[in-house]
């Protein structure tokens, strides 16, 4: 995903002291990480008669690695939420990244003194017992609607069958095409909907001279994503379903791969831009298409605040003829409650999740940052139907996210996910056959899985 991952993590060490530098250390069984920074009335508040204090409202800490537009709005919707009822107060603690707020919340945990709510979730803490486990806290809201949410979202937050985290929105990698060379060539969107159908599209598309494509059809996004997406679309699958046998060599994997080789060196009706700084060929992709030299790419849906729809408009990725409707990974951003906070802090956080999800909240959200809504409602939100009748291309990644796949969870810990990137750099960049590069990446991650199941 483009946007989350521009800026680098902050060190451990330095988070810890600005953690500590924050939020100062915790006493007794104080849970609180907002305590030491009350404002007088609040702490005038905590040394009230209990019956005066029990009126007042619950103050939590939210914190949150988001910058730039996306900052924003999340503090517009925290300040919508703190006037819209007088249980809770969320106080914003932004750290510069994902990264970083995890390392922040390792201190926290470590030091005992956490906050309710964070933007981050970690499988692994949650079976170690660092997270709550959100079911009777779900339980305990009377209008939440488990069905309404985004299935693929919803269980990517659950660990061991219970609930550890909710999904606040989500991205997925759609297809952005120019108009104009689609109505050149007769070519209509909603026709395209197998990867065979596309390849026919982008091979009438492409422009040669002289031996040379100058006109691409279409341009893949480099690494293993878009051709694990496309495998996924077909009925492929990296596990067995127990767990122990890696199956990356497999036809749908072959196949999938072989074309995409094919598409991209034989043809020449699609290209790669790879390597380079950063994101410098994320954008060089883009830049193809938008300047022309492209008739369409496969990006995220957070790219949509970069792109401009008077030129270019969306599509969802395609299936297989005979395998249906295509099945792309659709990740969700989750939120959890830590297993510190006291049992009112924790009940103040389920608060405001709920209201971050609502079909309302979840569709401003998407509407103004290009991130999937986590619920299907938010289609039917008023101002969501408003926004899509000029926007059309933002109905796409949620309708895409209805019939997704779910994010794989390397259990080793990224040796498998790297035996597949380097499998497609062969496939992608080296002109390598998809059988002998998978057959060496399946050996790699056979190896390691075996090594792991021990």
């Amino acid at each position: 995903m483009l946007k989350r991952k521009k800026t680098a993590a902050a060190s451990l060490a330095l988070a810890a002291s600005m953690l500590l530098a924050a939020c100062g250390a915790s006493s007794g069984n104080e849970t609180n990480a907002g305590a030491s920074n009350a404002s007088p009335s609040e702490s005038a508040a905590s040394s009230a008669p209990a019956s005066s204090a029990a009126q007042e409202p619950v103050t939590i800490e939210f914190w949150y690695g988001l910058g730039g537009k996306l900052g924003e709005n999340m503090k517009t919707l925290i300040d919508k939420f703190n006037a819209s009822q007088q249980e809770v107060i969320v106080k914003p603690v932004v750290q510069a990244d994902y990264s970083e707020t995890e390392q922040k919340l390792q201190a926290a945990i470590a030091a005992g003194s956490v906050p309710a709510a964070v933007l981050s979730s970690n499988v692994d803490w949650a079976r170690k017992g660092y997270y709550a486990p959100l079911d009777d806290l779900l339980a305990s809201l009377p209008d939440f609607d488990k069905d309404d949410v985004i299935p693929t979202f919803l269980e990517q937050g659950q660990v061991d069958g219970k609930q550890y985290f909710l999904p606040m929105y989500g991205t997925t990698q759609v297809m952005y095409y120019r108009k104009d060379a689609f109505e050149k060539h007769g070519i209509k969107a909603e026709e395209l909907t197998t990867w065979e159908k596309l390849a026919e599209a982008a091979a009438t598309m492409t422009v040669k001279e002289g031996g040379k494509t100058t006109f691409y059809g279409w341009e893949p996004m480099w690494g293993a994503g878009n051709m694990i997406d496309a495998v996924l679309s077909k009925g492929g699958s990296i596990l067995s379903e127990d767990g122990k046998t890696v199956l990356i060599d497999s036809p749908e994997w072959v196949e999938t791969w072989e074309l995409f080789r094919k598409w991209i060196h034989d043809d020449q009706i699609m290209r790669i831009h790879s390597g380079g700084q950063g994101w410098e060929y994320w954008y060089k992709t883009i830049d193809d298409v938008m300047k022309g030299q492209a008739a369409g790419y496969t990006g995220s849906s957070g790219d949509q605040g970069d792109l401009d729809f008077n030129i270019v408009a969306a599509m969802e990725q395609p299936g297989w003829e005979g395998a249906g409707a295509g099945k792309p990974v659709a990740e969700a951003i989750m939120a959890g409650i830590p297993a510190k906070a006291s049992p009112e802090q924790q009940q103040a956080a389920i608060k405001w999740f709920d209201f971050f999800m609502s079909a309302e909240n979840t569709a401003f959200w998407s509407m103004n940052t290009g991130y999937i809504a986590v619920r299907q409602s938010a289609l039917d939100d008023p101002a969501f139907v408003e926004f899509s009748e000029t926007n059309p291309q933002i109905k796409v990644p949620l309708l895409q996210a209805t019939h997704a796949s779910k994010p794989f969870q390397d259990p080793t810990g990224g040796k498998i996910s790297d035996a597949l990137k380097i499998a497609a750099d062969k496939v992608q960049i080296g002109n390598t056959p998809a059988a002998e590069a998978l057959k060496e990446a399946k050996e790699t991650a056979q190896r390691e899985l075996d090594r792991l199941n021990k």
